[in-house]
């Protein structure tokens, strides 16, 4: 879609502050597929961000840097390292996309985080693997957050104007956990009504699980043990009312029993060891 009401494009913005100029009518520009896709008339003026020098993809020791100006075809493209047992994930949450190959080819980790959709496949994969992100504000300063606490609500997320998601860093313990996930959509290569992951560490018997899609914001249920078919249960309907997501992709009842029994399911492929 033309986007009739911009008067300037800059494409060389600062490489350490990028957002320094920030005023009224900005916008960041990466992939841009949701940008271009519909009216934006509150918008003058584009800050392009496909030209700084932000490193892709960046393994190390200490785990995995994304720049958020990664797009989702090199992500799944990335190859990690034997010992990164959740490294399963990366492919298959970009697989989550609902979109077509010029959205695959040119949309970015950082932007569909930014978006807070309750349905960004980013989101899910960044909060079950422990993500922090880290956040440049236009007046230069620089904070940390974690995943779980970036998306508030339906897309509503901690930035302030300005501010910037620069990358997410996946710390190496979180990569090496065992993972069992589901999902659930109305249609084959459609959005996700529920997106549930479970991670466990190896040789312990905890359980981390990380529910989205069927929330407005991601949702993190914590067990130092397995918990018993109940006991999970339980922490599920402790989930506010009001948190349960509604769109023609599902009610708030079809998306947690879906999410309840999801859950179960992951529970016992990860006590069991293998799929159940």
């Amino acid at each position: 879609m033309d986007l009739n009401t911009i008067t300037e494009v800059i494409r060389r913005p600062s490489d350490d502050r990028p957002g320094a100029d920030w005023h009224d009518g900005d916008a960041w520009l990466a992939g841009g597929t949701w940008l271009f896709s519909v009216e934006q008339p509150s918008l003058r003026r584009l800050i392009d961000l496909t030209a700084l020098p932000w490193a892709p993809l960046v393994p190390s020791d200490a785990g995995l840097e994304i720049g958020a100006t990664c797009t989702i075809r090199d992500l799944h493209a990335f190859v990690p390292p034997g010992d990164w047992t959740a490294g399963t994930l990366l492919a298959q949450s970009c697989e989550a996309f609902l979109s077509s190959f010029k959205v695959w080819n040119s949309a970015t980790v950082g932007g569909n985080i930014c978006m807070s959709l309750p349905a960004g496949p980013m989101i899910t994969l960044a909060v079950a693997l422990e993500a922090k992100y880290e956040l440049w504000a236009s007046d230069g300063s620089i904070r940390v957050v974690d995943a779980i606490d970036f998306v508030t609500g339906d897309h509503r997320n901690v930035l302030t104007p300005g501010e910037i998601l620069r990358r997410i860093d996946i710390p190496a313990h979180a990569l090496r956990k065992r993972t069992a996930h589901r999902r659930f959509t109305l249609t084959h290569l459609g959005r996700s009504t529920v997106f549930l992951i479970g991670t466990q560490t190896p040789g312990e018997s905890d359980l981390l699980l990380t529910v989205t899609a069927g929330t407005t914001r991601p949702v993190r249920i914590v067990f130092d043990t397995m918990p018993d078919d109940r006991t999970l249960q339980e922490s599920i309907d402790v989930i506010p009312a009001d948190l349960w997501f509604a769109d023609p992709n599902g009610t708030p009842e079809h998306r947690r029993h879906l999410t309840k029994n999801f859950a179960e399911e992951i529970r016992r492929e990860l006590t069991a060891g293998g799929p159940a």
